[in-house]
């Protein structure tokens, strides 16, 4: 199995799409359904302008992505981000994952984020087993928090602290400015 990890481009938005589709209508996902490939080409580039968007093939195949978004608005969250991460079923319990989930977490550390979380519709032993390897912690449960496919679902905040940042952070680089080349290379 020879795998490449790169960033995403909006050319991959549709095969990106088509992992994530059907997230939507489970409930992996609170959206009601699959967004636009317009919409969802949007979303890759406007994240991957300050974030790291990171896809994985598998022998020329997308495998899955994870990226990591702002978390919250507010100015005094800018060093906090939100990770998420699909993959494709035919590419479950591979390793694919963690894979991912270092290297996004690793790019995040090098621009100085501070804290990662993750929200995760419980139940999801596969979602929450990943971020508790990767050092995730949880941070507390939401109940009823989101009507999907006929019931109340509850969420899961977990969270890793990325950098100390003790005293005033510095600001967050964005992704285009770093080096990440080690972290996309074939393995």
């Amino acid at each position: 199995m020879s795998r490449l990890f790169r960033l995403a481009t909006e050319a991959d938005a549709q095969a990106l799409l088509a992992i994530y589709a059907p997230y939507t209508r489970g409930t992996a996902s609170f959206e009601d359904g699959p967004p636009a490939l317009e919409e969802f080409a949007a979303r890759i580039r406007d994240i991957s302008a300050v974030y790291p968007y990171i896809v994985c093939e598998v022998d020329g195949e997308i495998a899955g992505y994870a990226y990591a978004h702002l978390y919250k608005e507010r100015a005094a969250y800018r060093w906090n981000v939100e990770v998420t991460i699909y993959l494709s079923p035919a590419f479950h319990r591979r390793g694919i994952g963690r894979a991912l989930m270092e290297r996004l977490l690793e790019m995040l550390r090098r621009q100085g984020v501070r804290m990662a979380y993750s929200c995760i519709t419980l139940p999801n032993p596969a979602s929450t087993g990943l971020h508790a390897a990767m050092g995730f912690t949880e941070a507390g449960v939401l109940t009823d928090a989101g009507w999907k496919n006929g019931q109340w679902r509850d969420v899961v905040w977990m969270q890793k602290r990325l950098n100390e940042n003790a005293d005033a952070p510095r600001e967050v680089v964005p992704i285009g400015n770093i080096d990440v080349r080690d972290l996309l290379e074939s393995d």
